[in-house]
């Protein structure tokens, strides 16, 4: 699994044990892309499949939110991968993306971002969970190749009533993949995955902080547990379901521009090429995205 941070920055996140949510599947797709050969390992994480059922469902992402009434949030160390982007202010949000396991509860759950088409069109047409958002944004993901499951569409979300709002929307993904709306299709492999006996490439490096503005976010090896641990400003990020650190095995930063477009917001240009920093079994490789 992994962690990518987009930001000045992008992170994918995930590894660890997790409050997992059972392996419920949904109807296969007629997807036509969907190979004829059941896979071997689970695409997002490169793990072996334990669970064929798990493949015939699509991938879920869910928009979680980082402002200081939002933490700790539930779902990080289930999820097979999270993105870290910057939302208004320069805090950022985060984007949970299930497939192999899930995460009952996850949240609290966020509005979503017109980044949120491109980055997340790679899942090939993924369930998104999230609140809502603007007119234009809206349009957007109904215009999208991601399937919108946000509460105006499915009865799936719940308010903690222990949080204030907005800060306090949750789900959980067993009932997301019951709901499937139609429109879906089944996640393909992203990486190349090293085995357990490769050496990774690059020279020796500790972990990376990473500066937001609003506040800092930092990853650090430990080589005892073989996962990067989070911190934020400095103190450990938890995840509220399993009440341990958040882990991840790899953190991968790309470099993108922001620019404040017809949303309001601050977008991550995730079309055309950039910087990439690599962190991964303690090592650090520089490349480009």
């Amino acid at each position: 699994a992994a962690v990518l941070l987009v930001g000045p920055a992008l992170a994918s996140c995930g590894g660890g044990s997790g409050d997992a949510a059972g392996g419920d599947s949904v109807p296969l797709s007629s997807d036509p892309t969907a190979s004829t050969a059941p896979p071997t390992i689970y695409p997002l994480t490169g793990l072996p499949v334990t669970d064929a059922a798990v493949l015939a469902r699509p991938a879920l992402v869910a928009k979680i939110d980082n402002a200081s009434g939002a933490i700790p949030q539930n779902g990080f160390n289930s999820a097979d991968l999270v993105f870290e982007e910057i939302v208004n202010d320069h805090i950022t949000r985060f984007a949970m993306v299930f497939h192999s396991v899930g995460s009952d509860p996850v949240g609290p759950i966020r509005s979503g971002r017109l980044q949120d088409v491109n980055l997340f069109g790679m899942f090939n047409k993924p369930l998104f969970a999230w609140s809502g958002g603007n007119v234009t944004v809206t349009q957007a993901i109904d215009d999208s190749d991601l399937v919108n499951m946000g509460p105006s569409r499915v009865n799936a979300y719940y308010r903690e009533d222990t949080r204030k709002q907005p800060h306090n929307l949750y789900s959980n993904t067993t009932k997301l993949w019951e709901k499937a709306l139609e429109g879906w299709g089944l996640p393909t492999q992203l990486f190349e995955y090293r085995t357990p006996d490769d050496t990774p490439a690059g020279i020796v490096a500790n972990g990376v902080k990473i500066d937001f503005d609003s506040y800092d976010a930092e990853w650090t090896w430990n080589a005892m547990s073989g996962l990067y641990e989070r911190k934020q400003n400095g103190d450990p990020h938890l995840d509220k379901g399993t009440d341990s650190v958040i882990t991840t095995n790899n953190v991968v930063i790309l470099v993108m521009d922001y620019i404040i477009g017809v949303s309001g917001s601050p977008d991550a240009q995730s079309t055309g090429t950039g910087e990439a920093w690599v962190f991964s079994g303690g090592t650090f490789v520089r490349g480009t995205w």
